[in-house]
């Protein structure tokens, strides 16, 4: 859709939008419902009609543009032909690595990602002062991409995505480390002061500057390499790689803390139930401790385990072979990425 001296603003565009959407379906949310103004149900009526009007719209009054001369436009082809020349992008010599790229890149921040916030609330930050926060990094989402785009619109757009890996890999431990010195902030009255979501979003704020460092350069990288002749096949299929490396390592992560976690029941008055190692690893074994008079105390919290563990296994990856895959498929001609010529060639 950009002109071709645009391409590099293709993420920027794509954060704004993204950080415009996530305001209003989280942020926004969650101030209205915290006032008793919106329900759930309510709030995604009402997106579901605006979504369908605003779509109607733009089927019906926008018309895109023709393609200057000299320029090739990208072929309008069916859903067959569309998973066939899937196929032939996969089979491209340059894909094999950037799978595994792709897929794997995330694995060190899961922890971080996905479990920090909620290890916040248990703690007993209440969650809509946890949204609340994301109020303040609003314009620095807004403004950073327009920032980071003059150093991603060169030829090497992932060197900013390799420099940017290890100060994200730190900035996860920073975040455990975060969520181990809230319950010592919490004042008698379960509230926290103000200092401490000073604290939270200053922490918040510097790794909103690593991620979407990352997310800038590698979404420059999809614009710079995907064959202009199937750009919005091409880039669809490597978004969606991006979008699976960072969902799988999640969900595992969330699933990986009950396991990493031992929790000891204490005062129960059955003792058969209390010298039991780790008496506490599963819902019956809680309720049973709970029906002796006792309380589940936790020994070991496995999401600080987990994020020592996923600190180890992001850096290993980027020492070991991260680094070193980057670069060569910088290096790798755009003729590598080129999946028309193959095709026609092919046939």
């Amino acid at each position: 859709m950009l002109q071709k001296h645009n391409v590099g603003y293709a993420s920027t565009c794509n954060a704004v939008g993204q950080t415009a959407g996530y305001f209003m379906g989280y942020v926004f949310f969650m101030a209205l419902e915290s006032y008793g103004l919106v329900t759930l149900p309510g709030f995604l009526q009402f997106w579901a009609v605006v979504f369908l009007i605003t779509t109607t719209l733009v089927a019906v009054l926008k018309s895109e543009n023709g393609t200057a001369e000299g320029e090739q436009e990208e072929e309008d082809i069916g859903v067959v032909r569309t998973y066939k020349l899937l196929l032939d992008i996969l089979k491209l010599s340059v894909m094999p690595a950037t799978i595994a790229l792709l897929l794997t890149s995330k694995l060190g921040f899961a922890a971080a990602d996905a479990v920090t916030g909620l290890k916040l609330v248990e703690a007993g930050v209440p969650k809509d002062k946890l949204a609340m926060i994301a109020i303040p990094m609003m314009p620095l989402q807004i403004v950073l991409p327009w920032i980071i785009s003059r150093y991603t619109a060169g030829p090497r757009p992932l060197d900013v995505w390799a420099r940017a890996l290890p100060a994200r890999l730190v900035l996860c431990l920073v975040m455990a480390g975060l969520v181990w010195v809230t319950p010592s902030f919490q004042l008698p009255d379960s509230s926290f002061p103000l200092h401490y979501y000073g604290i939270v979003i200053f922490v918040y704020g510097i790794y909103q500057v690593v991620l979407y460092s990352m997310f800038v350069s590698v979404m420059a990288f999809f614009a710079k390499v995907s064959d202009p002749a199937v750009g919005g096949t091409y880039m669809t299929l490597l978004n969606t790689l991006t979008n699976l490396g960072g969902n799988w390592p999640s969900t595992l992560a969330l699933w990986c803390v009950d396991p990493l976690t031992v929790k000891e029941c204490q005062g129960a008055t059955n003792s058969t139930v209390s010298s039991l190692p780790n008496s506490c690893s599963s819902p019956e074994d809680t309720a049973q401790c709970t029906e002796s008079g006792g309380v589940c105390a936790t020994q070991v919290d496995g999401y600080y385990l987990e994020a020592g563990l996923c600190f180890l296994v992001g850096s290993a990856w980027l020492l070991l072979w991260g680094r070193k895959t980057i670069q060569r498929l910088q290096d790798a001609p755009q003729s590598a990425w080129t999946v028309v010529r193959s095709r026609e060639h092919s046939q």
